[in-house]
């Protein structure tokens, strides 16, 4: 089935790097959550969320993240 026009828009992919080191790229995050006059925080606060409920399941504590920046 064909995708509907424009929904490759629905996200804004950003890379995450951690306190750690270690890097994620591509996380996806919600266009709608971003239209405020509050920037990229909104993402910040939507990828931690995702990182609080990972490490609930896998056990294993995230680390903080230390840089957010749009995908390229």
């Amino acid at each position: 089935m064909a995708r509907k026009p424009g929904s490759k828009n629905e996200f804004v992919l950003f890379d995450v790097t951690y306190e750690d080191g270690s890097q994620r790229s591509n996380r996806r995050v919600p266009k709608d959550i971003l239209d405020g006059v509050d920037g990229d925080e909104p993402a910040r606060t939507f990828i931690e969320s995702q990182d609080h409920e990972i490490a609930e399941r896998s056990g294993r504590a995230m680390a903080t993240i230390k840089v957010l920046r749009r995908s390229s």
